[in-house]
């Protein structure tokens, strides 16, 4: 069924607004001619992933999935009522993104003030979040053991070159960004985007958190 799909308001700097759009098209493209082989790699990797994180949380230094990766989890993402979940790797570049959303590093890390954006390729990792509805709680577990929610505000279909997305300022918010059309095998410069703010209701969690 069909939604609305409320759009933002263009508050946005055209740097992170770029990068975030290129790092899509990367993933996009590698989709289309090897979607089969990248789900495979993604659902190996997910154990891999998950030690890594709980190495992370209980140390509090960054912890590698393998030894010759080039990054490391950051956070991990919850969505309660889909029953889903989801470690967030530090950089949101195209060998992270083969594994797990990522993070987009010109935008502040997950629960600082400002708006993080979280990159996902979008037959994989991001699928779902267009299930994702208004006031959808979405729980998201920092490398401290910090746990801020968020709850979902709206989605929004727009153009790569013009998303929208202020990173910088208020109160911590999230942007969970991924290519659009779901089912399209080709690139294409729109996207879908998921807005949630913070809510009252953060709090830390040790050592459930892990």
């Amino acid at each position: 069924m069909a939604r609305a799909h409320t759009r933002a308001p263009v508050l946005i700097r055209r740097g992170p607004v770029a990068l975030a759009a290129a790092l899509c098209l990367t993933s996009g493209a590698a989709l289309g001619s090897h979607g089969v082989y990248l789900r495979a790699k993604a659902l190996l990797a997910q154990a891999l992933l998950e030690r890594a994180w709980r190495a992370t949380v209980t140390s509090g230094r960054p912890t590698k999935p393998w030894s010759w990766a080039d990054t490391w989890p950051v956070a991990r993402l919850r969505f309660p009522r889909l029953d889903r979940s989801a470690v967030v790797l530090a950089e949101a570049g195209g060998e992270s993104l083969a594994f797990a959303p990522a993070h987009v590093g010109v935008s502040p890390p997950p629960g600082d003030p400002g708006t993080t954006v979280i990159a996902g390729h979008r037959d994989t990792h991001f699928r779902f979040i267009r299930e994702l509805v208004p006031g959808d709680e979405i729980e998201v577990t920092r490398a401290d053991g910090t746990v801020r929610v968020f709850r979902v505000t709206h989605s929004a279909i727009v153009h790569a070159a013009a998303s929208g997305i202020e990173v910088e300022g208020g109160s911590p918010r999230l942007a969970l960004v991924t290519c659009w059309p779901f089912d399209a095998l080709e690139r294409g410069p729109l996207r879908y985007v998921v807005f949630a703010d913070s809510s009252a209701s953060s709090h830390a969690l040790w050592p459930q958190a892990q």
